[in-house]
């Protein structure tokens, strides 16, 4: 296993390290919470960039770095449901999406094609990523303010929980019309799945 596909499954550890951290009680799992999400996303870009630069890309890489990225942004959405911040249909959807183009993919090794992530997709995933580190960045703030360490008030909780929602709302229209996308792309895989 190359470099690149050995940062993608330490994306994956990773998510549980984060969901780990985040369910800790006080500031420091919050704040080290966020550490931890910042290196997976990392690990995301330096896979990629090592894998295109040493020319390292494999079909292995291609299936699995957007499932780990999926682990890691439905792991965070999944949370901020439990913890009452985002409203459960939205990951709901999320996760009927990932779980549809996961097929596709799944389709397409049984056809001997192996299908990589599409720029629509990566920009869902780039609006998925804002949407989860703004609101770590609120459950921070408000946890350092409840530790009285930064300033926080109640008539500030409407304002961030009403932005959280308009960007969980884009973050759900980019992600729908990223599936759709793809699946448009890759019809022809149902085709050839069909003739078979």
């Amino acid at each position: 296993m190359n470099l690149p596909n050995r940062l993608t499954i330490l994306r994956i550890v990773l998510t549980f390290v984060f969901m780990f951290l985040l369910f800790s009680p006080g500031l420091p799992g919050k704040v080290f919470a966020l550490v931890a999400f910042i290196i997976a996303c990392l690990t995301d870009f330096y896979d990629g960039y090592i894998a295109r630069k040493y020319n390292l890309i494999t079909d292995l890489g291609k299936l699995l770095d957007p499932i780990a990225d999926k682990i890691l942004v439905i792991a965070a959405f999944l949370a901020f449901v439990e913890m009452g911040i985002i409203p459960a249909w939205m990951v709901v959807v999320i996760i009927f999406r990932e779980l549809v183009i996961t097929g596709i993919r799944i389709i397409g090794v049984s056809k001997g094609k192996v299908l990589a992530a599409s720029m629509a997709g990566k920009h869902k995933t780039v609006s998925q990523m804002v949407s989860i580190f703004f609101i770590l960045g609120v459950i921070i703030i408000k946890e350092a303010g409840d530790a009285g360490i930064l300033f926080w008030s109640a008539e500030l909780e409407p304002f961030l929980n009403i932005s959280i929602y308009i960007l969980m709302l884009i973050t759900v229209a980019l992600t729908l019309i990223s599936g759709m996308s793809y699946f448009i792309k890759n019809k022809k895989i149902f085709g050839a799945l069909k003739d078979g």
